[in-house]
């Protein structure tokens, strides 16, 4: 380290582990990243993308100013007034000429990696008033999102795996050992799968592949792609048939055991076998392993999620944990605090059910064009286009994308790509690069690189395996000639509300004065608030107003995070159903059930599509970083030998993969970690289109496997595009 040289705690923004960092700076320069030891959650863990977070912060493609589209088609550099001055012209009149509908608004994953990607998305909602939502949420999580909600009357209260006191892990369709976790925030998950192990755990893992995460188990059971609910309905059912079901204290608290156990009456193990491809005897081993335990966890993810019967396979991962008992009980499947939470208010103490709530409604309105129901307030991601290029009254003529790039993570990207080029009156991108979605914006905004940003986790510790709280300001000061984020947003916020010149902080002190109000806070408390600018202002009064009683200055004080605790049993006060308990069939399960009995009598197509994650990578937005490509982190299509060798493909080359939304080309990986008659192709490649400035992705582009879809087969409960167990045709490239 050189003399001028100093170091920063920074908390790692690029997934959903949030490990802490410490950066080595000179002068203004992020040099170096590693684990900080001192991180009271993360205690030194680092991973490649963590370690990489210099080179992601000084990437030279990273947009520095405002890019307009002048009237010569061309995008062109602008002075931030410049930039906000057209939107103020252009969205208003919009919106007043043709009503709020007119408008939608896409939000992509990294809005939940920074502070002001939570915090302003909702008052942007608002003000523009429109129902055309569109979230990556339907493209992964929605399914837990709505079975939560159905189950427990609030989609964000979802349950995650106690791994450091659980003495049996089920996983299903989740690689943690290189996705590092989802909606299950937790740092260094291969070391608390080992530490498991060591303290004489059991770990069963479902995947179609021989991930690495399976070569780490005790059991490994190579599923049949899209049977994930198949195989869940059989264990509840053997759980309930063997008289195994003990939810203990749990049982006050449901509602519909019975006629739960009369609606998977059906799913014997021996009636999914031949769908899943599993030997009955070894799917009864797994339940009774699971009733054995002295505790266990059900943990479900993205692959289990992102199959036609996406919704039953989330509902059937928490009937597994109240079945077994371990619903809200410490070594199974808990409810995190975080310090930012709404503070309980469901149920006195000693009281036996919680106060009756407003609970989940799904369907409350619909898509223009194919009338998709919504669900917790958003629209199919993959109706976009559709949304967008079929003429009628309400037809999308502006679109405003918040750190998306749905061209290459949505369906069809094709036909979006045409739609965004030709369909729309006026786009404002909030992006920190030229990619395959912005480019088609009429206005670019690109918010400043990590290290000039503050950092806390206002979802992620919604989802933590361990209760604390972190925070940390910028690392280095705001560059000149560059908006912090939050500003872009409340500026933006000010724009298309017809407010155009009322300082940004109009936003933030709108936003706490709502706070309080629906917490029945006394307004004063306004004036105590602390902070250097909105956002902390806004995080001071959540910590306040929350559970723990925290403030902004104690949380400065402790630079490397506050200790709240192991995860505690929080029922009934977490539930908001309209019975007060949890409700084991709602109706829309019971009224889908009929679709996965008829499931049981389907065999599988001659060959089908998995997706697969990579430890260097997060989707599509880390393709531009040098130091993560290569290695594994590349596009190939990984298939089996035997399937190989029928088809006439070597190691190597170029396979030709067809489906119903289209075709694709990706050099060919023998393998055996996936099983015959599966191939795999990772999510968020295709980077070779023209006018982007992605230098490094467009140097190794990839194929973009959503080009397969045609967007049509989603999950119809939570409108999840079906991502996995694709049908496909592959032979050798002509």
């Amino acid at each position: 380290m050189s003399h001028d040289s100093r170091t920063a705690p920074r908390i790692c923004p690029l997934c959903e582990a949030t490990c802490g960092l410490t950066l080595t700076i000179e002068g203004t320069t992020v040099t170096g990243a590693r684990g900080d030891r001192d991180d009271i959650f993360s205690r030194g863990f680092i991973c490649p993308k963590g370690a990489s977070f210099g080179g992601l912060d000084a990437d030279p493609d990273r947009l520095r100013v405002p890019l307009v589209r002048g009237d010569d088609g061309e995008l062109r550099e602008a002075a931030w007034g410049e930039a906000f001055d057209l939107i103020a012209a252009r969205m208003p009149d919009l919106v007043k000429a043709h009503g709020p509908q007119v408008v939608g608004v896409v939000l992509g994953n990294p809005n939940v990696h920074t502070m002001a990607g939570f915090l302003y998305p909702p008052l942007l909602l608002g003000a523009l008033r429109t129902r055309n939502v569109f979230t990556a949420s339907t493209l992964d999580q929605m399914p837990k999102h709505v079975s939560s909600g159905l189950l427990f009357g609030d989609a964000h209260a979802i349950p995650v795996p106690d791994l450091d006191r659980t003495d049996h892990l089920l996983l299903i369709g989740a690689n943690p050992l290189e996705s590092n976790g989802s909606l299950c925030t937790a740092p260094d998950f291969p070391g608390r799968l080992k530490a498991l192990r060591r303290r004489g755990g059991t770990l069963t893992v479902i995947d179609p592949r021989r991930t690495r995460t399976a070569r780490l188990a005790d059991r490994h059971v190579a599923i049949r792609p899209g049977a994930d609910a198949l195989l869940l309905a059989a264990l509840a059912h053997t759980l309930i048939d063997e008289k195994l079901a003990d939810p203990g204290p749990l049982a006050e608290h449901l509602e519909g055991l019975d006629e739960l156990a009369a609606a998977l009456a059906e799913f014997t193990p021996d009636a999914v076998a031949a769908a899943c491809d599993v030997d009955a005897a070894t799917i009864t081993a797994i339940a009774r392993e699971l009733a054995a335990a002295p505790t266990a966890a059900v943990y479900g993810r993205i692959g289990s999620c992102t199959v036609e019967h996406g919704t039953l396979a989330s509902w059937l991962v928490d009937v597994l944990n109240i079945l077994t008992g371990n619903l809200d009980r410490p070594g199974g499947a808990l409810f995190p605090l975080s310090a930012t939470a709404r503070a309980p208010r469901n149920a006195e103490p000693g009281a036996r059910n919680a106060v009756p709530g407003k609970g989940f409604a799904l369907g409350r309105w619909s898509s223009r064009v194919s009338g998709h129901p919504e669900a917790k307030g958003e629209l199919p991601i993959a109706a976009l286009a559709e949304e967008i290029d079929t003429p009628g009254e309400d037809r999308i003529r502006a679109l405003v994308v918040i750190a998306a790039n749905p061209v290459l993570s949505a369906p069809d990207g094709d036909r979006l790509d045409a739609a965004l080029a030709d369909g729309l009156d006026f786009m404002v991108s909030v992006d920190p690069y030229l990619n395959e979605t912005s480019r088609r914006a009429d206005v670019v905004l690109p918010p400043p690189p990590p290290s000039q940003s503050a950092h806390f986790d206002f979802a992620f510790n919604n989802f933590a395996v361990h209760n604390q709280v972190r925070y940390t300001r910028a690392a280095v000061p705001l560059e000149d000639g560059r908006m912090d984020e939050s500003e872009i947003h409340a500026r933006l916020i000010l724009a298309v509300s017809g407010l155009h010149g009322t300082p940004p902080s109009a936003v933030d002190d709108l936003a706490v004065d709502t706070a309080l109000t629906r917490a029945g806070a006394p307004k004063e408390l306004a004036a105590g608030l602390t902070g250097e600018s909105g956002p902390e202002r806004r995080l001071d009064l959540l910590l306040r107003l929350g559970p723990y009683g925290l403030t902004l200055q104690r949380l400065l004080a402790h630079p490397h995070g506050i200790d709240l605790g192991p995860l505690q049993p929080r029922l009934p006060e977490v539930l908001r159903t309209r019975s007060g308990r949890v409700e084991l069939l709602p109706e829309p399960i019971a009224a889908d059930l009929p679709r996965l009995r008829r499931a049981l009598g389907d065999r599988s197509a001659p060959l089908v599509l998995v997706g697969r994650r990579h430890l260097r990578s997060n989707n599509s937005w880390m393709h531009n970083v040098g130091s993560l490509t290569g290695g594994s982190n590349v596009c190939t299509l990984q298939i089996h030998p035997d399937d190989a060798a029928r088809l006439g493909l070597a190691d190597g080359d170029t396979a030709r993969i067809e489906s119903s939304g289209g075709g694709i080309e990706a050099p060919t990986e023998i393998t055996d970690t996936v099983r015959s008659g599966v191939v795999s192709l990772p999510h968020g490649w295709g980077h070779s289109r023209p006018g982007t400035r992605l230098s490094v992705a467009a140097a190794h582009p990839g194929a973009n496997v959503n080009q397969l879809l045609d967007g049509t087969l989603l999950d119809p409960l939570s409108g999840t595009a079906v991502l996995n167990a694709i049908p496909v045709t592959v032979t050798p490239a002509q």
